[in-house]
């Protein structure tokens, strides 16, 4: 059947997806690519059948044009609207700025039009006209800025105004450079806070309602997971109708969506609630709400920071009395409300204090609902969070989150229409189940809701039972696949994986002495050229202060500037290093000479104290289920393999991935670990692996 879909045209004169791609490939001036041609037929056959499908495309395999190519035809032929979601901004652009305006070119004369696409964000992305016009209230963390913060706030807000002169789309990603949140939240709003286009005085010129108007009326949307989680979230429709969904940079999806679903809770936050309405209500309801917060603020003061499992009583007390304040609060200033339709300046205000109160009302009611069951039974998992730097301008709050997502997903995206997910990494131990699972996608050869062997390991914890996906009112089986279309590169030829296995287990002291040292060593092989991805910011900085006073070459280290000019420098400078943490796992693309060597201090397991990760590995193990295996292992399985992806990024590239946590050869979890990884020839020998890169200092 894919055969046919790539060479013959159906129920339209539109032509196959194989000529499409020929087309596409030769405007951008490339040459098709096996693994591309191969997944271009498996998104057409995924559209075309309706089966969900996972695809893992390595780095070089193009597969932006081997889903847009499908994706286009499908929208031409069948006058239907694709979506496409990213977790990043830089893919986002590459789409919208590059693949998709040379596709359209490409494909133009075969389609016998013109393809559309728009990209489309979150309203509080779009600068807001009628908030620009009046005073902004009182922010929620004005307390915690001195003078001097509130000046340089006061700076960039004046900078958007001017920018606000010129710019054409009001899109925050094109001020560079970009604001703080303090600064952007003075010019934008929430579609909560947005006072509706047939009410605003700025209507017709509304940044964010003239992407959405174009997002209606294109082929291909571009937008982002946490618009995509909103969609899925929301009762209200915020996409355009659309009956298939590409999820590239899959891999993020789990931690997009979770992040969109969790609420907090801070006093500081109650208080800002309290002032916005005490406006526009009775002076006694806004500060028995003011009374709330200013109580809550001790409580959160004595207790301790981590997951609660228990919710003691005195707090629980205080969120009750949080909860039935801002419920007042609400009822009457949506009285209010009713009498101010006509006060544009007087609704947006209302509108806006609306907002805080109902997002204070709904996390304390979250808070208190979630320690209304026992704990086997809960659905979400709630910690304190408080900062590790005092300095920190983030308020210590009550965090809920929940302990999965795949239900969700299962319900509102995969239930609904036809979805397609990618990334370099996908596949972890051998297999696409750990993420499938995350994602409350069934075992393969399985019907949703039908338990296979081992199932109880398979699941996703503490799923609602009423989590099947459902379609016109009965329950559907998800079907999904899982294809590998490969890599270009020659894994095995271009890189070496070294395990330091003689090296000591990794402490909880810092770094041993031993790691420092062959750290160093391994440096001095490759001349440099280092990416340094540490598990830790305070590992990343001990490495960093430890090997200046030891090494030639020049060390960077994440902090010493942004991390965009710490990239360019690296990049430059072929001799440089670059030390750093999370961010630099999945951020970086630097191919050629000035990257040779990458080096991973330890495993990337989730820390122990981790909220939602213990939580999540304490409700697979109640389930029977291997909870390190199924949450831990997977978390550090994902971030290892982006990692070492970060090796090879051109075919010319030539380098060592080394790893120096023994664990990775001794540990029975090893295996699952390093088939993860990109099939590096694999030594454990540090003289081996030193000579090498000692030769390619020199043909460099």
């Amino acid at each position: 059947m894919a055969e046919d879909l790539l060479d013959s045209p159906e129920k339209t004169d539109v032509p196959g997806v194989g000529p499409l791609l020929a087309a596409a490939v030769a405007g951008v001036g490339g040459a098709e690519r096996p693994g591309q041609v191969k997944m271009a037929e498996a998104v057409a056959h995924a559209i075309e059948s309706g089966e969900h499908l996972a695809v893992q495309a390595g780095t070089g395999t193009g597969k932006s044009l081997a889903y847009l190519v499908p994706a286009v035809r499908h929208a031409v032929s069948e006058n239907a609207c694709v979506v496409v979601s990213t977790a990043t901004i830089a893919l986002q652009r590459q789409l919208v700025e590059r693949d998709l305006p040379r596709l359209a070119e490409s494909l133009t004369p075969l389609l016998g039009r013109e393809p559309a696409f728009a990209i489309l964000k979150g309203r509080r992305n779009y600068l807001c006209l009628h908030r620009m016009q009046v005073e902004e209230p009182d922010d929620p963390d004005e307390i915690l800025f001195d003078a001097q913060s509130v000046s340089a706030t006061g700076r960039q807000v004046q900078r958007i105004h001017e920018w606000a002169e010129t710019t054409e789309t009001g899109d925050r990603d094109e001020l560079v450079p970009g604001v703080s949140e303090q600064a952007w939240r003075q010019v934008a709003v929430s579609a909560r806070e947005c006072l509706g286009a047939q009410r605003c005085p700025f209507g017709t010129e509304c940044y964010a309602e003239r992407a959405r108007d174009k997002a209606g009326e294109a082929d291909v949307v571009v937008t982002n997971h946490a618009l995509l989680a909103i969609d899925a979230l929301e009762e209200f429709q915020v996409l355009p109708e659309h009956d298939v969904a590409v999820i590239d940079e899959a891999h993020e999806l789990v931690d997009r969506v979770t992040s969109v679903a969790t609420a907090e809770l801070s006093a500081s936050a109650v208080e800002f609630a309290a002032r916005r309405c005490g406006r526009l209500i009775e002076d006694d309801l806004a500060d028995r709400l003011k009374e709330a917060g200013e109580a809550l603020q001790p409580l959160l003061a004595d207790t301790p920071a981590g997951r609660m499992d228990v919710l003691p009583q005195v707090l629980g007390g205080a969120l009750l009395a949080i909860r039935d304040a801002a419920y007042g609060c609400a009822t009457a200033l949506r009285t209010t409300l009713k009498t101010t339709e006509d006060d544009a300046e007087r609704l947006g205000a209302g509108r806006a204090a609306l907002t805080a109160l109902e997002e204070i009302h709904d996390t304390a009611g979250r808070l208190l609902e979630t320690f209304e069951t026992d704990l086997a039974s809960r659905h979400d998992v709630v910690w304190l969070d408080r900062p590790f730097n005092e300095d920190s301008r983030r308020p210590t709050a009550l965090r809920v989150a929940p302990l999965g997502v795949g239900g969700l997903l299962r319900e509102r995206l995969f239930g609904r229409r036809t979805t397609v997910l990618t990334s370099a990494t996908l596949s972890l131990g051998g297999s696409f189940e750990p993420l499938a699972r995350q994602w409350g996608l069934p075992p393969l050869g399985t019907a949703a809701g039908a338990p296979a062997d081992g199932a109880a390991e398979a699941a996703e914890p503490s799923e609602p039972p009423e989590g099947d996906a459902k379609k016109d009112g009965g329950q559907r089986p998800l079907r999904w696949s899982g294809l590998d279309v490969g890599s270009p590169f020659d894994h095995a030829r271009s890189g070496i994986l070294y395990i330091a296995r003689s090296l000591p287990q990794p402490g909880r002291d810092g770094l041993p002495e031993a790691y420092l040292t062959e750290l160093t060593e391994l440096i001095e092989a490759a001349g440099g050229r280092t990416l340094g991805l540490f598990s830790s910011m305070r590992a990343a900085k001990q490495a960093a202060e430890a090997l200046r006073g030891r090494l030639a070459q020049p060390l960077l280290c994440q902090g010493d500037d942004s991390t965009s000019q710490l990239i360019k420098q690296f990049t430059d400078d072929e001799a440089t290093c670059l030390f750093g943490t999370l961010s630099l796992w999945q951020g970086v693309d630097v191919p050629g000479p000035s990257l040779r060597l990458v080096v991973i201090d330890r495993i990337p397991f989730p820390r122990p104290d981790d909220p939602l990760s213990s939580a999540r590995q304490r409700a697979v193990a109640a389930q029977g289920g291997n909870g390190f295996m199924a949450v831990a292992a997977t978390h550090a399985a994902l971030l290892l393999a982006q990692g070492a992806g970060r090796l090879l990024r051109s075919m010319t590239d030539r380098g060592v991935v080394a790893i120096l946590d023994p664990r990775l050869a001794t540990a029975r979890y090893g295996t699952f670990l390093r088939s993860s990884l990109p099939p590096f020839w694999t030594t454990f020998d540090s003289a081996t692996v030193k000579a090498a890169l000692r030769r390619l200092d020199t043909a460099d």
